[in-house]
């Protein structure tokens, strides 16, 4: 976000400077050593729908190093594994009846021809999927998977947040010619942030790390940005990309209503575990799970990126998204690993301890605002009332889930919108 918006400022002839709290820039799309290999912390992937992050990419001189692959989908349910990857085995698959799949087909095909998302944003998820797909195919389909990406959050959500995931999966199909087509960059986002950098540099944007805003107070002659290592800087404009609470808690003389509305988002966070195996675990780059289990879903970035990035050994993530009071927090990364590889191992039971060259464990507080009903309209204005200062931050997606794509996006728009 910030690194766009930085860029963007800086074609307008601004003088820029970014300022990291993190030792390195990228945020949620950084990447750290694992084993003797380097990927992203956090599993991402880009689509042939993504062309805000492709523009991004070709401008910083990635384009001839994005790779295309036809994926496949799978699905764990009862215990068994089924390939989800086609037509075919859709109608194939056991856990719901003919009936069922025409509507949970009819539901997606719907969801993907609305074009006034806001009407959503007042119904709850729940009502509006039982309604189209019908309460057997919600509960064997659809309630795992909400579950498994908001917990018991889902019930406080509303129906655009489905409709934004079909609409994102949709347009990819749409954009692959009805194939599941995904990218990645040789090297993954390390490749794309260090690029992305120099670019920034290039351009004479000034880059500081390990620099936490502690107070940001609007003086006379714009506004002095206290950091916790003790500098204090001054500037005429400041853009806030930090999450709404915090951004609330540090900027000074914020209005009542303003304060009031960043501090109602709601945020869910992640703990994902990335684990190395020696063999591939299955064809499938995504693995949807209806039974109960600790983690959101199996990612397998070795079903998509070449071995060769992972010394011929395959890298999955193990997800799980709650609140960031929730007391799964609380348990170490060892107690962590414990539950998610019991879970993994017991699932496919050919996986031995021999198999298993790393082991790692992310977590990050605020990840996603959560879209409760009537989401769009609780927003602040992303101008504040301190004329010079903005918040713009992954909370304003409104009408999308929350992406790479969708973030440069927005701060493509804000910096058109407000300079």
């Amino acid at each position: 976000m910030g690194m766009t918006i930085a860029i963007h400022l800086a074609e307008k002839n601004y003088d820029v400077s970014i300022y990291e709290a993190s030792e390195s820039l990228g945020g949620l799309a950084g990447a750290w050593q694992q084993d003797s290999i380097i990927w992203d912390k956090f599993y991402h992937v880009v689509l042939l729908s993504d062309l805000f992050t492709r523009e991004i990419i070709k401008e910083i001189g990635l384009d001839e190093e994005l790779n295309w692959v036809e994926t496949k989908t799978g699905f764990y349910s009862g215990e068994k594994l089924y390939s989800m990857s086609n037509l075919f085995e859709f109608f194939k698959f056991p856990p719901i009846n003919l009936i069922d799949k025409f509507r949970l087909g009819l539901t997606i095909f719907a969801a993907s021809k609305i074009k006034n998302w806001k009407k959503l944003e007042n119904i709850k998820v729940e009502k509006w999927l039982e309604k189209w797909s019908g309460r057997n195919t919600f509960e064997k389909i659809w309630l795992p998977l909400l579950k498994a990406k908001l917990g018991e959050n889902y019930k406080d959500t509303s129906a655009a947040f489905i409709w934004a995931t079909i609409q994102r999966m949709y347009a990819a199909r749409r954009t692959g010619l009805k194939k599941e087509m995904f990218g990645y960059v040789s090297g993954g986002y390390a490749n794309i942030v260090e690029k992305f950098q120099k670019y920034l540099e290039s351009k004479e944007i000034k880059i500081h790390t390990c620099y936490m805003a502690q107070k940001i107070e609007k003086k006379r002659d714009g506004f002095a940005i206290s950091f916790e290592n003790g500098i204090t800087q001054k500037f005429e404009y400041v853009v806030s990309t930090i999450p709404s609470s915090i951004s609330a808690r540090i900027i000074q003389g914020l209005k009542e209503d303003e304060k009031k509305r960043l501090n109602s988002i709601q945020y869910l966070g992640v703990v994902c575990t990335s684990v190395l195996l020696k063999h591939q675990l299955s064809p499938y780059y995504v693995t949807n799970i209806t039974d109960d289990a600790p983690f959101t879903g199996i990612i397998e970035m070795g079903a998509l990126v070449d071995k060769k990035f992972f010394n011929d050994k395959t890298l999955i993530y193990l997800p799980k998204y709650i609140k960031a009071d929730d007391q799964f927090y609380e348990k170490s990364n060892s107690e962590i690993e414990d539950i998610f590889l019991s879970k993994l191992k017991a699932m496919y039971p050919k996986i031995s301890d021999d198999d298993i060259s790393s082991v790692k464990t992310a977590r990050e507080a605020r990840v996603f605002a959560l879209p409760t009903l009537g989401y769009s309209e609780s927003l602040s204005s992303m101008k504040t009332s301190l004329d010079g200062l903005f918040i713009v931050n992954s909370s304003y997606i409104t009408n999308s889930t929350l992406n790479v794509n969708d973030t440069v996006k927005l701060a493509q728009e804000a910096v058109k919108k407000y300079f």
